[in-house]
Order: C-alpha cells, then sequence, then structure tokens
C-alpha cells in the first residue's frame, strides 16, 4: 500500500481530483472521504460525479445519510453512484456486548445499506464521506482519500451558517490503496 499525495489549491482543483478519479472507476468500486468539515468532501464529490457524467446537483447527504444517482463510467456503460454521508451514524445506542462496527452495521443495515457496501453491484461504486470507522467491516478493497486542509483562527470565524468553513487554502489530498484492485493506483 503506497500513498500519493496530491495538493489541491483551489475549488476546481478539488473537482478535477474527483473527475481524474472518477475515469480510473468501474463497478464495484468503494471509495472512502475523509477530512475536517470544510475541507473539500462534496467538493471533491461534485467533481467525481461530473467524472461519471452525472447531471443532478452532487450535495453532501448529511441529512438524507445517501444519495443515488446515475451516469456513466469512462468507457460509456451505466454508472450507478452510491454517495454516503456516515457523519451521523454510529451513535451510542450500543445493544449489551456489541461495539462501535457493530452499531454501524447495524444501522446500514437498517437504511438498506449494508448490501450495497458489502458488495456493491457490477455497475454501483460507492463514495462513502466520514466512513473511515466502517472501512475494514465493509470494504477490504477500497481507496481511501483523506483530505486536510490548513487551520487558523480565521478560518473559524469564517464557518458559514451550514458549517461548512468557507475560508481559501491549499488542501492537500492523501489517496491511499487497500486491496489488489488498487495496487496499481496512480494519478501522475
Amino acid at each position: 500500500m503506497s500513498e500519493h499525495t496530491i495538493a489541491a489549491p483551489t475549488s476546481e482543483a478539488m473537482q478535477e481530483l474527483g473527475r481524474r478519479v472518477a475515469g480510473m472507476v468501474h463497478g464495484g468500486d468503494v471509495l472512502l472521504l475523509s477530512g475536517p468539515l470544510g475541507a473539500g468532501k462534496t467538493t471533491f464529490a461534485q467533481g467525481f460525479g461530473a467524472g461519471l457524467d452525472i447531471t443532478e446537483p452532487i450535495v453532501s447527504p448529511t441529512f438524507t445519510i445517501a444519495r443515488e444517482l446515475d451516469g456513466h463510467f469512462a468507457d460509456g456503460t451505466p454508472a450507478h453512484l452510491v454517495h454516503v454521508d456516515a457523519y451521523r451514524l454510529g451513535g451510542s445506542a450500543y445493544a449489551p456486548g456489541q461495539d462501535a462496527i457493530g452499531r454501524l452495521l447495524d444501522e446500514l443495515e437498517s437504511l438498506g445499506l449494508d448490501e450495497e457496501l458489502e458488495d456493491p453491484g457490477e455497475n454501483t461504486v460507492v463514495l462513502m464521506e466520514w466512513g473511515e470507522q466502517m472501512a475494514t467491516a465493509l470494504a477490504p478493497e477500497r481507496l481511501e482519500i483523506h483530505i486536510d486542509r490548513p487551520l487558523d483562527s480565521s478560518d473559524v470565524a469564517s464557518a458559514g451558517s451550514d458549517g461548512e468553513l468557507t475560508s481559501n487554502g491549499t488542501r492537500t489530498v492523501a489517496f491511499v490503496p487497500v486491496g489488489k484492485r488498487w495496487a496499481a493506483f496512480d494519478l501522475q
């Protein structure tokens, strides 16, 4: 597993990274997107959706947990994107003896997402935000995308009403390929 790190100085650069990664995916792929609020996860997802020819707007699925959108892979075959936001999953209501992963899997099952994540269909790609806590339980083959951003005190003051940080700054995007499917991953 070798990590690739790329700088994204603008929103456009972050969207372009998303487009480039979308050009490399195929059905059955799982991508995990992580980073602090305002890091650019949704911006990456918008570029990813554009790269899959999705015409509907890509918005953070925070309040819906998951959105399903249709487009096309780079080779023209139909693509089904499941865009999941796991931020609110994994509450503290554990059954006796239940661990955090067990709780998350129960929540995913109640939402009907467990099977899609464990075994995406041949035309399905899963892009999960805030899913790092579920990674090993759900997807032994995955591309982890960690977005980091510089923070200073002015960033906190500029947080919008939606909780997203709005100031600019170069983001650092680390791609960590996990499993044989992603062994040859290289954006260079």
